[in-house]
Parts: structure tokens; sequence; C-alpha cells
């Protein structure tokens, strides 16, 4: 278990705990509530610079906010309904600037179907956001538990783009840096369609949010199994700036700056009926690997098999960011080919 989740067991440990919550803790994304016959979820996430998310476009970073906040409702199955945020403006962010922050969370909320139903505002010398979502859950939810051994693996999108975010924003004083990204635009994506989908199909899901690796480490351990992964699909730009930074790929898996995405399994005789619903759908997915017996963590490329069973790298453990991702790097050039 990692430090963070040993201190939210201390913390939830004193906690009164109400018996119409459905989830048991790290179970689900999103927490899980009966309430009047009816059952909701609820999430509430906050960011800051520490995440690493690029300002220099204001709405952008709204829109990526908002999307990271209503994601774990969609990773449980529910569909989001009414949105609060607490938000601590930079002092030297302009009224431009707060107008187009504003435009990109309002038009992730109307993507979203969410209203808005107001929040908190404040100044200070640092930026924070949180962002705190109501939804409502029909049927069953979908929880990180469930997976099984043989399940296929799936992911809703591209592998990367939070750690390309992240690396943008942790070498934006490289000129080569600068000139090669000037203008990339990372919009998280919004899976509101998928994860409709993939609630019919799956046995569990949960986003990307702390990164690819992190997720399917949660997912082994809510349901006790491991995995074996190939044929991984980076972002194009994530590949780019890898090169750049003589970064191998692989890290863009491992990073904790997450994308997003909605990684879930599903038993291996249904797999063909869901591809093809997706495709009529227009709907795509990638299958990136097999759940497997516990203990098993295992990533195939083409020119080696990375054991990944001994991995335990946390962003949160390091003070210096530069020093986690030069561990990563160190990690995974140990086990290249001779």
């Amino acid at each position: 278990m990692s430090k963070e989740n040993e201190m939210i067991e201390i913390i939830n440990k004193y906690m009164p705990r109400s018996s119409n919550q459905l989830n048991k803790m790290f179970e689900s994304d999103a927490e899980i509530i009966d309430f009047n016959a009816k059952r909701l979820v609820y999430n509430i996430d906050e960011f800051s610079e520490e995440d690493l998310l690029r300002d220099e476009n204001p709405y952008v970073l709204g829109w990526n906010m908002t999307v990271g906040s209503i994601s774990d409702i969609l990773a449980s199955g529910g569909r989001p309904m009414y949105y609060a945020h607490n938000l601590v403006i930079h002092n030297s962010w302009s009224k431009e600037y707060l107008r187009k922050l504003s435009l990109g969370i309002a038009d992730a909320l109307k993507e979203a179907g969410a209203s808005f139903i107001g929040g908190d505002f404040g100044i200070s010398e640092t930026w924070r956001y949180t962002g705190s979502i109501i939804g409502h859950l029909e049927g069953p939810p979908m929880l990180r538990s469930g997976a099984k051994a043989g399940d296929l693996i799936f992911i809703s999108g591209l592998i990367g783009l939070g750690n390309v975010e992240g690396a943008l924003k942790l070498y934006s004083a490289s000129p080569l840096i600068k000139n090669l990204t000037r203008r990339w635009k990372n919009y998280f994506r919004l899976r509101s369609k998928e994860a409709g989908f993939i609630k019919r199909y799956s046995n569990c899901c949960i986003d990307t949010s702390d990164g690819v690796f992190n997720a399917l480490n949660a997912i082994c351990e809510m349901s006790r199994t491991g995995f074996e992964l190939g044929n991984l699909p980076y972002t194009k730009n994530g590949l780019l700036l890898a090169k750049a930074l003589n970064i191998p790929k692989e890290g863009l898996f491992l990073g904790e700056c997450g994308e997003y995405e909605l990684l879930f399994t599903i038993r291996k005789e249904i797999a063909e009926e869901f591809l093809e619903q997706a495709k009529k759908l227009e709907l795509k997915f990638y299958q990136i690997g097999e759940i497997k017996e516990q203990g098993n963590k295992l990533l195939c490329t083409v020119e080696q098999k990375i054991d990944l069973t001994t991995y335990n790298l946390r962003a949160r453990d390091y003070q210096d960011t530069k020093e986690y991702l030069r561990d990563i790097i160190n990690f995974l050039t140990l086990r290249r080919p001779t």
C-alpha cells in the first residue's frame, strides 16, 4: 500500500460513516450513496501548480480542470448533474484571463450536461482550484474491483497526454521545448458517451487521473490480480517529446500526470461483441493487455519485457519532481536490452 493510501486510512479511521454509503474505501473513483430511494455519486478534486498543468492558456486550463473533476463520476458509471467549485486565482490574473478560464469551465460543464450551482472565490499568490460534483447513478455502479484473470484490458484513449502536459510545464525554460511545443494545446477528453457504453460490458473501471500504471495497480489491488501489457497506444506528441528529452517512451505510461481516460476490463468472450457495437456507435477503444493472476506485472514491448512487480516509485514521495523523473528513467534504462 502506498504512503498516501496509508494516510487516507488513518483519516478515515476516525470519521463517522453513513450506512447509506455503498462503496468501500478505495473501491470506486466516486463515492456512492443511497439517497431517498435514488443513488447519487459524489466527487471532489483539487488542482494547483503542483499538478503541472500549464496556465498560459486560461480556457484550456479551465476545461482540463473541469474534465478532471468530472472524470471520477463517469468512471463510476454516474451522470454528472450539479457542479460547484472553489476558485482561488493568482493575484496576477486579469479580468480577461478569468473570463477565458470561466468559459473553459462552462463549456466542459455544458458538454457533460451538468449545471453550475455556485462555490467560493479567493485571491492568493498561488492559484488553486477545487471541483465538487454530484451525479445520478442508474443501475449498478462501476467499481475498481471485479477484474478477473483472463479479462482483457481496454483504455478509452491514447496514453501520455497528461505526462506531456507535465513535462511541458516542468521544462518550460528549455528553448528546445518552447520551440517544439509552442502551439500545442492539450485538451483532456470528456468521455461521457464512452462511459455509458462501457458500463454495459465492463467488470471494473477507473480513470487514469494518476497515470495508467497507477490505475492498473489500483484495479489489481482491489481485485487481487496482476496484468500483462503490450502494444500501448502512446500519443504522438508524447513520443516526439520523449525523443526530444531522451526519455524512454514507457515513462509516458509510468508517470503520474494522468490524461483522465477510462481504463476498464471486459470478459474475453464478449470482447468481440463489445468492439463491434463500439464501432457502430463510432466509439474507439484500445486493447492494451490482459488481467493475470496476482503477482504478475509485465509490460511487453517490441524490444523487451519489463517486469514491474518491484516498481514502487511515487511522485508524492519526492520533493523534487525532476528527481522523480530521473529515477523513472534510471529504472527503465537499467532494464534496456544490452
